[in-house]
């Protein structure tokens, strides 16, 4: 008997941790007096947001206890907690209630005004800031290495013939920068996979610590690696690295 409430516990469990990080599309109906359209549905848990269509229906995905904020111009705010029978039913009905102004009335704290970027940042959303925030324009891609920048700097120029391109090439400079931008992306390569692949490939070996990090230097002597890392296809660097630590095995028995 104490067997069989042990397994229900533990059974309960997994479908109540299955339940918390299982997300569903929440298909939802707002009901109010007027303006059903652009209503804001804003999911604080999850940092998603969505607006009501003419009807007031909407859709946005949810898990189990995330709590969701509606917000109108002209509707007081509703927020409430998605609860197991919504998950199970994936349907919610709102009830919006008008909004009466009262001159009287001081409100202190976060406000709610039904405009969806003002809505979002009032409702302890967090988002990244970027250039746009703060009104300046701004390079918001991937930051350039030192040695990226570099490049940039020996191969652009302006006028009919650009001389700094030029120049750079004939000093042989520019070469120069791009072989050691390849030596730096291969050392960036070789510390990746070292860190991904080392506990599956050493669990029973007789190599050295430092015979293990000599290993994937020889597999980036290999003219195949750095097409494999860049492929993103884990199966076959794995396969890749299996038959390259055998042959690496064989050339230090040789030694």
């Amino acid at each position: 008997m104490i067997r069989i409430k042990f397994y229900l516990l533990v059974f309960s469990l997994v479908i109540t941790s299955r339940s918390l990080s299982q997300t569903t599309d929440i298909s939802g109906q707002v009901k109010a007096s007027a303006n059903l359209y652009g209503i804001h549905i804003i999911n604080k848990s999850s940092n998603k947001f969505t607006i009501t269509d003419d009807d007031g229906k909407f859709i946005i995905p949810a898990r189990l206890y995330d709590t969701i904020l509606v917000s109108g111009v002209q509707y007081k705010l509703n927020e409430f907690v998605v609860t197991d029978i919504i998950m199970q039913s994936k349907r919610v009905t709102i009830n919006l209630e008008d909004k009466v102004n009262e001159l009287d009335e001081v409100v202190v704290g976060k406000i709610l005004t039904g405009d969806l970027i003002s809505d979002i940042e009032n409702s302890d959303v967090k988002r990244d800031i970027n250039f746009y925030d703060v009104g300046i324009p701004g390079y918001t891609g991937r930051r350039k290495t030192q040695t990226e920048r570099r490049i940039y700097e020996a191969t652009t120029g302006s006028g009919l013939v650009p001389l700094n391109p030029l120049l750079n090439w004939i000093s042989g400079r520019t070469k120069r920068l791009n072989e050691q931008l390849a030596r730096e992306k291969q050392e960036k390569a070789v510390q990746s996979v070292n860190s991904k692949y080392s506990k599956l490939l050493f669990e029973e070996t007789t190599l050295t610590e430092i015979q293990q990090n000599e290993f994937f230097y020889f597999c980036a002597d290999d003219e195949q690696f750095m097409p494999m890392y860049r492929s993103g296809n884990e199966l076959k660097m794995l396969q890749f690295l299996q038959e390259k630590l055998n042959a690496f095995k064989i050339q230090i028995e040789k030694e």
